[in-house]
C-alpha cells in the first residue's frame, strides 16, 4: 500500500489546463462562449474565440478590438479511499474549491483581407488539498497552473472563406506534496516543490459561408509537450523525478445558422486525444467527443440573452475487479512502476476530471456602441465514479470521487 498512497500525489498532474470540465479542458474561454456550451467553432462569439479556440474566425473581426476579462471557477471535489471494506470509510470534500482564471484579447484589422491578434489566457491553480482529511488520502495535495500566449494571424481569401493560424506558449508551474512512507515504514515528504517549464503548440483553423445566415467552421489544434523537473520522490531515495505531461491534440467541427436577424444557433463537435498524448496515455484516459449546442437571442439592440448545453463522456471510466499485484504500468520519467489499482487511484483521488454534463447561460449588454459587458455562468452536474480491486474479499478496495462545478465568468470588451 506505500505505492499506492505515493501513487496518489502523482494523479495532480492531470489537473493541467484548463480547471477540469472535459477531461480538464476549459468547454471555452470567453464568457460568451461559455454561456452558449462552449461553441466557437463553427460560430465566431468574441475575439478571444477567433483566436485560441478556431483561428479562421480571426480574419472576420472588424477594426481594433481587445477584451479583458476573467472566470471564477468553484469546484465542488470530494474523494473517498476505502481499504478492506472499512464501513467507516466516506467522501472527504477537498479544500481546493475556488480559483481565478484571467483572459485578454487584442486583435487589429491590417487590411480587408488580413487580421493579426494575440491573446493570452491563464488556467490556473487547479489541484486538490485532503492535507487536513482522512489519512488515507495521503495529505494529497497539489496546485497546476497553466497558461497559453498565442499570437495568431487571420487572412479573408473572398467573403465567403477565411482561414488562420496561431502559435501556442505554453507556461506552466507544477506542486505536488504528500506524507509518505518507505519500504521501512518511515514517513517522509514527497513534495520537490513548485516545478516550472514551457511547450509550444499550434493551431489552424478555417470558416466558410456558404450562405449569409450560414457558416462552417473547423480546427486542429496540435499538442503541447511539457516536463516538469524534480517534482516528485516516489521512492525515498532522494532523488526528485521528472514527470512528462502532454497536452493533448484536438479537432473541431461546427456550424452556425441566423435563422431570423434576432436569434443565432450553433452546434460543435470536438474531438480530444487524451489517448496518445503522455501521461495521459499512462494513465490509460479516453478519448472524448464533445457535443455543444447554444443560442443566443437579441432582446434589444443593446442585449442578448444565451443559452447552452456542454457534453462529454469523461475520460476516466468507472472499473473493477483490478489488478492489484503486477506492476506493469509506467509514468513517463518516473522510476516506479504501478498496478492498474494504483492507476486508477491517481485519476480519482488527486484529481477526478470526470465532469460531462453541463448548463449553461449568460447575457451580452452594450452600454454604448463601442463598449460591452460579456458575462456567463456554467454549471456542471455532480459525477460519481468508483473502481474497485479484490484483495481478501469482492471489492474490499475502493477509489472513488465526486466532482461537480460552478463557475462565473466576465468580460469587458471594446472595439473602434
Amino acid at each position: 500500500m506505500r505505492k499506492l498512497v505515493g501513487a496518489v500525489i502523482t494523479s495532480g498532474i492531470v489537473a493541467t489546463a484548463a480547471l477540469a470540465t472535459n477531461g480538464d479542458n476549459m468547454i471555452g474561454v470567453s464568457p460568451a462562449s461559455r454561456a452558449m456550451g462552449g461553441l466557437g467553432t463553427g460560430i465566431c462569439l468574441e475575439p478571444t474565440d477567433s483566436i485560441f479556440r478556431n483561428p479562421g474566425w480571426l480574419a472576420r473581426q472588424k477594426g481594433f478590438n481587445i477584451s479583458f476579462g476573467g472566470i471564477l471557477f468553484m469546484p465542488h471535489v470530494k474523494a473517498k479511499s476505502a481499504i478492506g471494506g472499512d464501513p467507516t470509510a466516506s467522501y472527504q470534500t477537498s479544500d481546493a474549491d475556488t480559483f481565478t482564471i484571467p483572459e485578454i484579447a487584442i486583435t487589429n484589422q491590417i487590411n480587408d483581407h488580413v487580421v493579426i491578434g494575440i491573446g493570452a489566457y491563464g488556467v490556473s491553480g487547479m489541484g486538490v488539498d485532503y492535507r487536513d482529511k482522512d489519512p488515507r488520502l495521503a495529505k494529497m495535495h497539489t496546485s497546476l497552473q497553466f497558461m497559453r500566449i498565442v499570437p495568431a494571424i487571420g487572412y479573408k481569401v473572398n467573403s465567403k472563406l477565411a482561414i488562420g493560424g496561431a502559435l501556442h506558449l505554453a507556461w506552466g508551474s507544477l506542486d505536488m506534496g504528500a506524507i509518505l512512507r518507505d519500504s521501512s515504514g518511515t514517513p517522509y515528504n514527497a513534495s520537490g516543490g513548485q516545478s516550472q517549464t514551457y511547450g509550444i503548440g499550434a493551431s489552424i483553423g478555417i470558416n466558410y459561408k456558404p450562405l449569409s445566415n450560414v457558416c462552417l467552421g473547423a480546427y486542429y489544434q496540435s499538442s503541447v509537450k511539457m516536463k516538469y523537473k524534480n517534482v516528485f520522490d516516489t521512492r525515498h531515495d532522494f532523488n526528485f523525478e521528472d514527470l512528462k505531461l502532454e497536452q493533448p491534440q484536438e479537432a473541431s467541427v461546427g456550424i452556425g445558422w441566423k435563422p431570423i436577424p434576432k436569434l443565432k444557433v450553433g452546434f460543435d463537435v470536438r474531438w480530444i486525444n487524451w489517448s496518445d498524448a503522455d501521461g495521459y496515455k499512462q494513465f490509460k484516459w479516453k478519448d472524448q467527443w464533445v457535443f455543444a449546442v447554444g443560442g443566443e437571442y437579441k432582446v434589444t439592440p443593446k442585449l442578448a440573452l444565451r443559452l447552452g448545453y456542454n457534453y462529454g463522456k469523461s475520460p476516466i471510466r468507472e472499473k473493477s475487479g483490478l489488478d492489484t499485484l503486477t506492476r506493469n504500468n509506467t509514468i513517463p520519467d518516473f522510476s516506479g512502476r504501478f498496478t492498474d489499482y494504483e492507476v486508477e487511484w491517481f485519476n480519482l483521488i488527486g484529481f477526478p476530471a470526470i465532469a460531462e454534463h453541463h448548463i449553461t447561460c449568460g447575457f451580452e449588454y452594450h452600454f454604448t456602441e463601442h463598449f460591452a459587458l460579456n458575462a456567463s455562468y456554467v454549471h456542471a452536474f455532480e459525477k460519481k465514479v468508483e473502481s474497485s480491486a479484490s484483495v481478501m474479499a469482492p471489492n474490499d478496495l475502493v477509489a472513488g470521487a465526486k466532482n461537480a462545478q460552478d463557475s462565473i465568468g466576465v468580460s469587458l470588451d471594446w472595439n473602434f
